[in-house]
Parts: C-alpha cells; sequence; structure tokens
C-alpha cells in the first residue's frame, strides 16, 4: 500500500512504517538510516537482519535485547566458535528466533567476518567501498517508490555471499543498507531524512 509520511502527536513527522509503537518510533528516530561505521555494529546488524528473514523487523527488535545475551553480546569471535552443544542451547532460547538454519549461519558468517578483519579490507571498508565511503540520499515520497532491492544490494550480496556470509540475499542486503545509512531512504518529508543527510562523510577513524 502506497503511504506517505505521518504526522505525529509531537509534531513531528516521520516514516508511516513505525506506526505508534514507542520501541519502533524510538529506533526510526535514533538509530535507522543513521550511517554507521563500526565494524562490530555492521556485523551485528548484518547477522539480525539475517534472522529477520521471513519477519517483520518490530519481531527482531523487540527480542535484540535476548539475542545479545544469547549471542555473547554479538563477539565474532565467540560465535565462531559455537558447536554443537551451544546451537542446541540457542535452539531452546524462547528470547530468539529458534532457526538452525540462521543460528549455523550466524556461526558461519562470523568466521567470514573474521577472514575479512584478519586478511583484510575490514568489514566496514569492505562495505562502504561499495558507497565510495558515503552514503546515497534518496528523495522518496511515498513507500511505494522505496526498492526492494537495487543492482548494488545485489553486487554486495553477491560479494557477501562469496566470502561465505549467509542470508544475505539482496532484499536482505538492501534493508541492511538502509538501517545502517549507507542509502538514506527516509521519505524526503521525514523529520530524520535531513538530519541523515548531514551525516555524509565517513570519520577520520572508524571504530573496529
Amino acid at each position: 500500500m502506497t503511504q506517505s509520511a505521518r504526522l505525529h502527536a509531537d509534531g513531528l513527522t516521520r516514516c508511516p512504517w513505525p506506526g505508534d509503537d514507542p520501541l519502533y518510533l524510538a529506533y526510526h528516530d535514533t538509530e535507522w538510516g543513521i550511517p554507521e561505521y563500526d565494524d562490530r555494529a555492521l556485523f551485528e546488524k548484518l547477522i539480525l537482519d539475517g534472522f529477520q528473514a521471513g519477519l517483520s523487523w518490530i519481531t527482531i527488535l523487540r527480542k535484540r535485547d535476548n539475542f545479545r545475551l544469547a549471542f555473547d553480546d554479538f563477539n565474532p569471535e565467540k560465535i565462531a566458535r559455537y558447536g554443537d552443544r551451544k546451537i542446541h542451547a540457542l535452539m531452546n532460547d524462547a528470547g530468539i528466533v529458534r532457526n538452525r538454519a540462521k543460528i549455523e549461519g550466524a556461526v558461519a558468517s562470523a568466521k567470514s567476518y573474521l577472514a575479512i578483519m584478519e586478511q583484510g579490507p575490514g568489514f566496514s571498508d569492505l562495505l562502504w567501498d561499495f558507497m565510495d565511503g558515503r552514503p546515497k540520499v534518496n528523495r522518496f515520497k511515498t513507500t511505494a517508490t522505496v526498492p526492494a532491492s537495487t543492482p548494488l544490494s545485489i553486487k554486495i550480496s553477491k560479494e557477501l555471499a562469496s566470502r561465505g556470509f549467509k542470508f544475505v540475499g539482496p532484499t536482505i542486503v538492501y534493508a541492511f543498507m538502509q538501517a545502517t545509512g549507507m542509502v538514506n531512504d527516509h521519505l524526503v518529508t521525514c523529520h530524520c531524512h535531513e538530519t541523515c543527510s548531514r551525516q555524509t562523510r565517513k570519520p577520520r577513524h572508524a571504530t573496529t
């Protein structure tokens, strides 16, 4: 359904997708679309987006703290060492999405992440080099005009898959790009569009 930005009771106009859920609104206002350059934060988001496959993001967002606890705060060194016993424990953890393929995919992706960090170029640099280090600012007026994937998300998807990452199809990758500010897909009349548009250059030193 075509939806335009929506005026809320606090006087701010926002993208329509958070609805009135306080958690979703906070995520929209303070996280989604803000350029992220931290290697570990990008890794966490990619793993969570993989778990979102077939589900809504709010489902994952409501479980995010549980995921962080269950997955050792998304420490890739620890996740890469998960064996059958840990995977079995995760499959019995009602606080997360209990899907064996996704859990095993997270382990495989952690190993791929570590290889990139050890051999280069680094996870953040790998991703942001596709953007020449700066976000693409779009100016969509309705949700109907926002794509589910793009030629660039297809390209990044293929690169990640070739390096061993799992659950990194073009649609998942584009959602990841939107959330981490690689593209600014806040509707142009949303109050966050301008805020995110100001953050268009990679920091001199990204944390790792």
